[in-house]
């Protein structure tokens, strides 16, 4: 044996080992002949690198009795060579480690074959330690096992680390499963990489396969280019409330959107040096349908107050505007005649002149009189304003006036609409008014089917939206003049009301830099296709009376 070999390194081992350090096993080199041949490793080289190897490594006899160990098994257990040689390694068992364990552990290694797993050892002074060991069996020349080498390391900060990180994530999933509001978190190709329980109840609620992306692209048609701005801001948003029209069991539905990206390092092993990351988008989903319809109810009331108010105010403001257009009309009668008489330089009627003339002044007194008397409209804010929430108000508020007179409503909204830049009073008395028309035009009709269809849409930036009734519709030739001031079809059975009520209609859309028209291809009565621009578009709208 080499001088180097340890003592405790009984003979038999000693001579087993020198059988696998055989010629031919090692580094090359070259013969005579300048042909490369093995180049024989001396045992002591072996012997070394067992005795410094950085993993604790033991021999035992076929009974686990220990006849070797190396420098790493004494700095994991405690135990000198001259303590634990011809013990057993039960000595290291702390006894915690199941039965079956063990059990496998034998039979593994009993066949052959290599046997690798986890222990319990109590270390010299008696502490624990997780042991992660691999044992294999040692063949002698008649292929029957002679020895059991073992080789194990201390894993127990490993392990350590490992059950916090299980930990962590159980309790992060826990606190996501017990919140009540919907959380999902999106890679960078929107892909759902983690989720909730309120979240799945979403997508059997909503009938989507991942709401997720749905609320994704309401989001990005409400939020516009300040999407693509947020995404690359830590701060992200929040509160952004989204109407969902018409979908699930639950009809109308409301969510507060919030969202938060954030980045993640690779854990690829190519991604070690480079330390690349990849982004993600935590997006938590708030049902607040029940605070809304809350607020909702509440608000009707104050609502119809105020659009009582508004509607009389605009009553007498159009009562005076058409007692001063009717008023206008004799006095530019009076004014031409004057200038007749002026031209002809008629002395004869001087007197019927002057008298003309003192009429002319009072009306213009009248006129500004009446001018005076007409009502300023408040301005009332320009906001983000949703058309389906403002046609659902307005429908709510003509309830009423539906079941009195017998009328249906279709109502087919676009289940998400991006925002309208507005203000929500005068789009609520536009809506008002065509509804209004509507109804108007099926009484004067005697419709026997009185059914008003309403629908939503988005299309290329333009948020649409169509009110149509069963009546007897307007002829073409009219099509145009039904928005003159008072302007009326009612002889013809149409579908306009005399005043100035579609001449406001037409003002507001206007002022919302929208377009307004009555279809020329619908049949079934009369129908009004309003388009406004969607709020990223509409930043020059300027909403005054």
């Amino acid at each position: 044996m080499s001088k180097t070999t340890p003592d405790f390194l009984p003979d038999q081992i000693a001579a087993e080992v020198a059988d696998l350090i055989a010629p031919g096993a090692g580094s090359l080199n070259s013969d005579k002949a300048g042909r490369e041949k093995p180049q024989t490793v001396p045992l002591s080289l072996f012997v070394a690198s067992v005795e410094q190897a950085p993993i604790a490594i033991s021999i035992t006899d076929k009974k686990a009795n220990i006849l070797y160990i190396n420098n790493a098994f004494t700095q994991v257990t405690g135990y000198l060579a001259a303590e634990i040689l011809g013990q057993n390694e039960s000595k290291l068992s702390d006894k915690c480690t199941p039965r079956q364990v063990y059990y496998d552990l034998w039979h593994t290694i009993s066949r052959k074959q290599v046997w690798h797993g986890q222990l319990v050892n109590r270390r010299k002074q008696g502490q624990r330690y997780l042991a992660d060991l691999t044992i294999a069996p040692m063949l002698d020349e008649h292929g029957a096992i002679s020895h059991y080498i073992g080789m194990h390391r201390d894993v127990t900060q490993a392990h350590y680390a490992e059950q916090q990180v299980n930990n962590q994530k159980q309790l992060i999933e826990s606190v996501l499963n017990a919140s009540p509001v919907a959380m999902v978190v999106l890679d960078s190709d929107n892909r759902i990489v983690l989720d909730n329980q309120m979240y799945k109840m979403l997508i059997s609620e909503l009938g989507y396969a991942e709401p997720a992306l749905f609320f994704l692209d309401a989001l990005q048609q409400d939020m516009g280019d300040l999407w693509a701005t947020l995404a690359s801001q830590p701060q992200g948003f929040t509160n952004r409330e989204i109407r969902v029209e018409g979908i699930g069991r639950r009809g109308t539905r409301w969510f507060s959107c919030s969202g938060n990206w954030f980045c993640e390092n690779g854990t690829e092993a190519d991604n070690f040096f480079s330390r690349e990351s990849s982004n993600y988008l935590l997006l938590t989903i708030n049902d607040i349908s029940l605070q809304r319809s809350q607020q909702e109810k509440l608000q009707m009331h104050t609502l119809r107050q105020l659009m009582a108010e508004e509607e009389h105010m605009r009553s007498i403001r159009e009562t005076l505007l058409g007692a001063m257009h009717q008023i206008r009309q004799p006095l530019n009668q009076i004014g031409a005649a004057i200038q007749i008489m002026s031209q002809r330089n008629d002395s004869q009627n001087q007197s019927l002149k002057d008298l003309l003339n003192q009429v002319q002044a009072r009306g213009e007194e009248t006129l500004e009189t009446l001018r005076r008397c007409v009502p300023e409209i408040p301005e009332t804010a320009v906001t983000s304003v949703n058309i389906n929430q403002l046609l659902h108000e307005t429908m709510l508020l003509h309830s009423q006036k539906f079941l009195a007179n017998g009328v249906v409503v279709d109502w087919l909204p676009n289940p998400v609409l991006p925002s309208v830049l507005g203000s929500a009073n005068k789009l609520r008395m536009l809506f008002k008014q065509l509804i209004d028309n509507a109804v108007n035009a099926m009484n004067r009709g005697g419709c026997n089917e009185r059914l008003i269809n309403i629908s939503t849409g988005v299309e290329h930036d333009w948020v649409r939206v169509a009110i149509a009734d069963s009546g007897p519709g307007i002829p073409a030739n009219q099509r145009q003049k039904v928005f003159e001031p008072f302007f009326s079809t009612h002889q013809n059975l149409g579908g306009a009301q005399a005043g100035m009520g579609l001449v406001m209609v037409r003002e507001i859309v206007s002022q919302h830099g929208g377009i307004i028209e009555i279809d020329p291809d619908y049949t079934g009565g009369c129908r009004f296709n309003i388009s406004f621009p969607c709020q990223q578009h509409s930043l020059g709208v300027s909403i005054h009376e």
